[in-house]
């Protein structure tokens, strides 16, 4: 509640800030009296990094989702991070990442010092770095959660595998993008598109696979695991297949995230 009043207190100072006013002259957006160039940094502050003073501003929450009719009670949204449109790719993050960038590697990736064996948060073995057993995306790392607000986060492994499982992936294409539509028991359903990935800055496999994150890393029994991959669901359209957790989720890959909503308690 106090967030959103936030919002609106946010939206109704800078209506205020550029109309005359009776309290503060026009153009003393951030209110101290003086119009300069302190206030031009006030308000690119907010429209670039989302914090309005030393406050931060919480998205307004205005994405939709759908009650797939799931056993857990999951809702997920209808479309990905960063899109506008279920057939729109969105945005590609890295694994733990909350922005899209240019390249995707190890050398770019935030949680490394360059080297996938030189992991600097979320590891359980010192063969791949630092370790602090974290396993999970802790929600300052989350995609979800820090560009769509705290009503949302990425999905756990078991959700995705119940996505998987409870629901009927049928290929389809909508509005000329390949996917797969996704139908849950009660007739509702959601599309997921293939958007390929990021490696480097190459954008892969747009209209042949679909691959999203979860919010779990894989954990390390020893050097032969993937402990430098995070687990993921995704699809093969041209082949017809899915998969869950599969091998191929390099933290550093610049995947779709595609977030559920956080239980209201």
């Amino acid at each position: 509640m106090k967030k959103a009043i936030l919002v609106i207190s946010v939206l109704s100072l800078m209506l205020a800030s550029f109309t005359a006013g009776v309290e503060y002259q026009r153009g003393d957006v951030d209110q101290n009296g003086r119009v300069n160039i302190d206030d031009v940094t006030f308000l690119i502050d907010y429209l670039l990094k989302g914090t309005w003073g030393d406050e931060p501003v919480t998205p307004v929450d205005n994405h939709e989702y759908v009650d797939l009719g799931l056993p857990s009670g999951t809702l997920w949204a209808t479309c990905n991070v960063g899109a506008n449109a279920p057939e729109e790719y969105g945005d590609y993050f890295a694994w733990g990442e909350t922005s899209p960038k240019e390249v995707y590697t190890w050398e770019t990736y935030k949680w490394c010092n360059g080297s996938m064996y030189d992991l600097t948060k979320y590891n359980t073995d010192s063969h791949w770095g630092f370790v602090d057993n974290k396993t999970e995306i802790e929600p300052e790392d989350d995609a979800a959660t820090v560009n769509w607000g705290p009503w949302w986060r990425t999905p756990t492994t078991e959700q995705q595998k119940e996505l998987m499982e409870e629901c009927t992936w049928i290929r389809t294409t909508v509005n000329g993008v390949h996917g797969f539509k996704v139908r849950g028991s009660n007739g509702n359903s959601l599309f997921m598109p293939a958007a390929g990935y990021r490696d480097n800055d190459q954008l892969i496999d747009a209209g042949t696979l679909g691959d999203w994150w979860s919010r779990s890393c894989y954990t390390s029994n020893g050097i032969s695991t993937y402990a430098f991959g995070a687990c993921d669901i995704g699809f093969n359209w041209a082949e017809w297949t899915q998969f869950l957790n599969g091998t191929n989720g390099y933290r550093y890959y610049g995947h779709s995230v595609r977030a559920v909503r956080v239980p209201e308690e």
